[in-house]
């Protein structure tokens, strides 16, 4: 049975090596009692259709134009699909997963987060869909709060995330 991480777990994980999280913005604000904020890092535009196939191998996904914030850090976005990039670098034990929510505060500006599953073993720093559908479009500052990621604990060990992005985006 999967057991969600309470505040006290996750700050536990936040000290072994390598941390749970690392490359937050402020701890103090950003875990909650059920899981760790994600924040904005970069956002771009999706440039080219991306192919989805039965191998793995043939996948391919959408080339991205970064977009620019302005000189103090905000960006204004039109209605439209977009991907961002979060600060946090996870990583996660082979005996822990994550689930993301978009934070209520961006649902009522009528804009979500889309997310794919974090699976147990999995170290990188994740990207994600964001859309926008308010028709007034949105304003948006670098490092804002965008997603919760929710840790579940799994009934037991498994081999670990092996996949194409593994360590992804670590700089």
């Amino acid at each position: 049975m999967a057991v969600i991480l309470s505040k006290q777990d996750i700050h536990r994980l936040l000290r072994k090596k390598p941390p749970l999280i690392e490359g937050y913005i402020n701890l103090e604000q950003q875990v909650q009692p059920n899981g760790i904020d994600l924040t904005l890092r970069e956002i771009a535009l999706p440039q080219s259709s991306g192919r989805i196939t039965v191998e793995d191998s043939q996948r391919l996904v959408s080339n991205l134009a970064p977009l620019v914030f302005d000189g103090l850090g905000f960006i204004d976005l039109v209605p439209g699909a977009y991907i961002i990039t979060y600060n946090e670098i996870v990583h996660l034990p082979n005996n822990i997963m994550a689930l993301a929510r978009p934070r209520s505060s961006l649902l009522r500006c009528g804009v979500t987060v889309n997310t794919a599953v974090w699976d147990a073993g999995y170290s990188g720093r994740s990207q994600s869909l964001m859309v926008v559908y308010n028709p007034q479009g949105l304003r948006l500052q670098r490092n804002a709060r965008m997603a919760q990621l929710i840790f579940l604990r799994l009934s037991r060990k498994t081999e670990g995330y092996q996949g194409a992005y593994q360590g992804e985006n670590i700089d």
